[in-house]
């Protein structure tokens, strides 16, 4: 797992514990990813390049998955599955996936950040025009920045239920994480709005579970 900052390092690996326990996990962390990312404004070829660094050493010391749990670098992932076979996550990809493809079609994101809220809306219009053509998914988008300073799990949820029902999301039925920090308050939000609460990480663990430890196709004989 490749990190920007120390606080995603241990929510991804409360995540794997509980979805993928059989996995050995290896964290590499480097603190300045968002920093130099802001400063530039963005990722200049330089960025791109570090990231690519990291993912390369990953593979090259044997791992077997590598899940980035910085959104702001998912883009890289793209030109990463073109040098590797190894399976490369992006931070959310997973969550949004499981959303889309499930029976819900009214999804809230919700967010204690503003740059995370469009970043969330743009990778669910660009997965959901290629997974549900014909079925356009109704997503509201919600933003609690008083969830951000929540000094325990339950009162961040208790932020984040205040703002979707002041949004008036009668018609959502599921609600998705768009920062790993927010994952802790994951399940008090659930039993607070009765709907399920989908998280990056948890999402990501499960999907490299299946991936990594699905049987390998039988051979035929000739």
């Amino acid at each position: 797992m490749i990190h920007a900052v120390p606080a995603a390092a241990r929510i991804a690996e409360a995540a794997f514990a509980r979805e993928f326990p059989e996995a050995r996990l290896w964290n590499l962390l480097d603190d300045r990813l968002l920093d130099d990312a802001r400063e530039a404004e963005g990722l200049t070829p330089a960025l791109r390049r570090r990231m690519l660094h990291l993912i390369g050493h990953a593979v090259e010391a044997g791992a077997h998955g590598i899940l980035l749990t910085c959104s702001s670098y998912g883009e890289v992932v793209d030109t990463a599955r073109t040098l590797w076979k190894v399976p490369v996550l992006k931070s959310d990809e997973s969550m949004f996936h499981a959303a889309l493809t499930g029976p819900h079609d009214g999804l809230a994101v919700v967010a204690s950040t503003p740059p995370a809220v469009p970043a969330a809306i743009a990778q669910l219009d660009d997965l959901a025009k290629r997974l549900r053509p014909g079925r356009p998914a109704r997503i509201t988008a919600v933003l609690s920045e008083a969830a951000a300073v929540a000094a325990t799990p339950q009162a961040t949820a208790r932020h984040l239920a205040d703002a979707l029902h002041a949004r008036g999301a009668d018609g959502v039925q599921a609600v998705l994480l768009a920062q790993y920090s927010l994952a802790p308050a994951g399940p008090a939000l659930s039993e607070l709005l009765g709907l399920p609460v989908l998280d990056g990480a948890g999402a990501a663990a499960r999907e490299l579970r299946a991936t990594l430890l699905s049987p390998a196709p039988a051979q035929v004989a000739p």
